[in-house]
């Protein structure tokens, strides 16, 4: 372990992040000649050739719709393992596209239905409205207090834009009010230019913030979104004025489809791990919190080793990391941080909204040495793990860059708990002071002040033997 603090490695000086501005100036027009083309359609009637097929309109806008689900499915994912308000909002934006564009591809006659729906029909413009909104947001700087309020009421936002979906979906079909007419209009008019116009702008607005963001070398994600939120502000306009099943009219479909896949793309090409990492808040991607951490380490590992084939000893590992400590560690609230051959070290209140962080380590603690215990009994020759609970400010978030990115917790109080666990009995656990004043109704045993190798000062640790309230009481579970 180190006591370096968790950054994300940055370019600080004054080209930190910059393109070239020749290279900025091929981008743009690359983004503006799909406009331009489609200003040229609606001047030159004569060029904007007709093509009604509606198979290929089913099948493609189905296709932005898939893209479209498994970009808010990722993204919102990631956004609540890292309790990250922007990456949620932006998850959203994704998640109202494709429900829209799933409504809309209902509306292709001769396909699912008879006959064109009015209410399927205007699903896009209405869609795109409702994901711009969420879009504009995910630009703003939002604070601390209120990206935890967007976390936490996340799963009413989530579930009532599928009401709102749902709801339209309902309405369409029974062809209530408004949408109870004869003629289908597949562009936006009357009052639908409303929320066109003000998709318009909001993704402008979107763009603008996009780019004013802070750009990181190892993500060009910020970079990206801007890119597609400038193709959706193109697809807007092209509703607008596309003549129906014309050229024009076909654009705006093809302009969401490479809105989308250009953030696929950029996506797909970023490290696996934390590859949402450059939508983050500064907050998520570092930040200084009061954490608890545990370390749990086998005693007797080496000897095992020795004594058993390399698939043997696979097998013992898989059991324990895969079937017994996992369910422990989601019980309590915790987060595996890394697993390092027959180490394993957990946080708690990395995205800090568990003021309870140290009880729930020292339960997470206790649970796990009773989980591993009960395995190890049926396995008399397997070792058995050591447990050291510590509590301190830590630097969580990215650290590295490329293809070495991670998420983790740095800091004295990590090296403390990885020292505490050496220094733990065998299926016991050993917590320090620090982590013992969190704990109401411990029971321990004093161990004394204990010097740690590499510290100049020692440590009070005690062993923990139980917890009054019983360690696997229910804990708030994160949202």
């Amino acid at each position: 372990m180190t006591d370096a603090g968790a950054t994300w490695e940055t370019d600080t000086g004054p080209s930190a992040g910059r393109i070239s501005r020749g290279r900025l100036a091929i981008v743009a027009a690359l983004l503006l000649a799909p406009l331009a083309g489609f200003i040229l359609l609606i001047v030159q009637p004569d060029l904007d050739g007709a093509w009604e097929h509606h198979p290929s309109h089913f099948w493609l806008v189905l296709a932005i719709g898939a893209i479209n689900a498994v970009l808010a499915w990722t993204t919102g994912a990631a956004a609540r393992r890292r309790g990250d308000a922007r990456l949620f909002l932006v998850s959203l934006s994704f998640l109202a596209a494709a429900g829209f564009l799933a409504l809309h591809a209902l509306a292709t006659p001769h396909v699912l239905l008879d006959s064109p729906n009015p209410g399927f029909v205007l699903a896009t413009p209405l869609g795109l409205f409702v994901a711009a909104v969420f879009a504009a947001l995910s630009s703003l700087r939002l604070r601390e207090r209120r990206a935890r309020a967007v976390v936490r009421h996340g799963a009413w936002l989530l579930w009532g834009l599928v009401a709102v979906m749902v709801a339209w979906g309902v309405l369409s079909l029974l062809r209530i009010g408004p949408l109870d007419r004869d003629t289908v209009v597949e562009r936006a008019s009357g009052p639908l230019i409303v929320p066109s116009v003000a998709g318009l702008l909001l993704y402008a607005f979107a763009v603008l913030r996009y780019l004013r963001q802070p750009r990181n070398p190892a993500s060009p994600l910020p970079l990206a979104m801007a890119a597609a939120f400038t193709l959706l502000a193109e697809a807007e306009i092209a509703i607008i004025w596309g003549r129906n099943w014309h050229a024009s009219w076909w654009e705006w479909h093809l302009l969401m489809l490479a809105a989308f896949v250009v953030i696929a793309v950029f996506a797909q090409r970023s490290w696996r791990e934390e590859r949402w990492a450059g939508l983050y808040l500064p907050e998520t991607a570092s930040a200084e919190r009061q954490i608890s951490v545990v370390f749990a380490d086998l005693e007797g590992f080496t000897a095992f080793s020795e004594k058993h084939g390399p698939q043997q000893v696979t097998d013992m590992l898989n059991v324990y990391f895969s079937e017994a400590i996992p369910p422990v560690v989601e019980r309590f609230g915790g987060e595996i941080d890394r697993i390092v051959g027959d180490a394993v070290m957990v946080t708690f209140n990395t995205r800090g909204d568990q003021p309870d962080h140290p009880r729930r380590a020292a339960g997470a603690a206790l649970a796990l040495q009773a989980a591993t215990t009960a395995v190890a009994d049926a396995h008399p020759d397997w070792p058995r793990f050591r447990a050291g609970i510590n509590s301190g400010i830590a630097a969580v978030g990215i650290l590295g860059t490329g293809g070495g990115r991670t998420y983790t917790a740095i800091g004295d109080v990590v090296n403390v708990a990885s020292r505490l666990e050496g220094l733990a009995p065998v299926g016991g656990v050993a917590i320090s002071d620090a982590a013992l004043d969190g704990v109401l109704g411990a029971i321990t045993r004093p161990l004394g002040s204990l010097p740690v190798k590499g510290r100049v000062e020692p440590v009070d640790a005690h062993q923990l033997l139980a917890i009054e309230a019983p360690p696997d009481a229910r804990f708030p579970q994160r949202t």
